[in-house]
């Protein structure tokens, strides 16, 4: 069996850099980030790059599409597969290995599955109609256009609204521009047991509240980034918002935020587990093996030196 990428998945806090740029560095090979939103500049502690890990003795690990995008934009996944095989494509024809790691389960299917998304234009005049409408008006609205798979595109008002515009535009607009095309990927899922899990996600989230993430929320606020933006982003960015608003105390908004990336961990899986309902293979490793035999694992199923570029 033979690959022409690696994917290295799994819900968050099981340590999926670290484990790919160690892989990476295996095989001479490049990180591409599967992350919705490392590509925001700035955006740097609450959503994990830990750019740190991109050194391997004295070694840095060339990592793609992180930073290729302003705060506040609404990035999308049809974006994103520009970016991504624009990436990858470069990657392949300098001889290296691209190892795709990130948990935006929507992300890493799309491009190794060749989705055909539009690049769906902003409707100002259908989301003026939609405002006016309760949520629950959207999301019933939205489940008559679509099924819904999980429950990211009701997370918020904004997303509902922009996930309705999206399947209004696919069902007025059915010609399908030039498919993106498959890839041939392995793909590898770092699990942990729930209990695990969740200690990790709770002492991660501390250590990076004491590291900066309200600060850096606050100075996104300070360099003039609208807070329906940041809220938009969901889970830290939302919720250290709020708290800098004034519309929850301090204690208050580390407790929700806890409880919301516990559920956003689960939602992962969920996705990962329909992925591999479609067919698509995922080789589970236990996150807490030692990082030698977690690599030997990867390598032994990537079978090194055979690639069809």
């Amino acid at each position: 069996m033979t690959y022409n990428l690696l994917v290295l998945l799994g819900p968050t806090a099981v340590g999926k850099t670290e484990v790919a740029v160690q892989t990476a560095a295996r095989l001479r090979g490049e990180v591409l980030s599967g992350d919705s939103r490392q590509v925001y500049r700035g955006m740097d502690i609450g959503t994990g790059k830990d750019l740190e890990d991109y050194t391997v003795n004295g070694v840095t690990i060339p990592c793609h599409l992180i930073d290729i995008a302003e705060a506040g934009e609404k990035y999308n996944v049809y974006q994103y597969q520009k970016d991504f095989f624009a990436a990858y494509n470069d990657i392949c024809r300098r001889g290296k290995t691209p190892v795709l790691c990130g948990g935006s389960g929507m992300y890493i299917e799309a491009v190794t599955r060749g989705y055909n998304l539009p690049d769906v234009p902003a409707d100002p005049r259908l989301r003026s109609r939609l405002e006016q409408k309760s949520s629950e008006e959207l999301i019933t609205l939205l489940k008559s256009l679509k099924t819904l798979h999980n429950t990211t595109d009701i997370d918020t008002r904004q997303r509902t609204i922009r996930a309705i515009e999206v399947a209004i535009y696919q069902k007025e607009h059915p010609s399908p521009q030039e498919p993106f095309p498959a890839i041939h990927a392995l793909f590898v899922g770092l699990w942990l047991p729930r209990e695990q899990r969740r200690e990790r996600i709770t002492q991660r989230l501390h250590s990076r509240l004491q590291n900066g993430l309200v600060e850096e929320v606050e100075r996104l606020l300070q360099q003039g980034i609208p807070a329906a933006d940041l809220v938009y982003y969901g889970l830290e960015y939302k919720f250290v918002t709020l708290y800098l608003l004034h519309k929850t105390g301090y204690d208050e908004m580390v407790e929700r935020l806890n409880i919301a990336i516990h559920q956003f961990a689960k939602r992962q899986m969920t996705w990962f587990r329909g992925m591999e309902r479609k067919g698509i293979p995922i080789h589970w490793l236990d996150a807490s093996l030692p990082m030698e035999e977690k690599i030997d694992a990867i390598l032994q199923l990537y079978q090194v030196g055979k690639f069809n570029f």
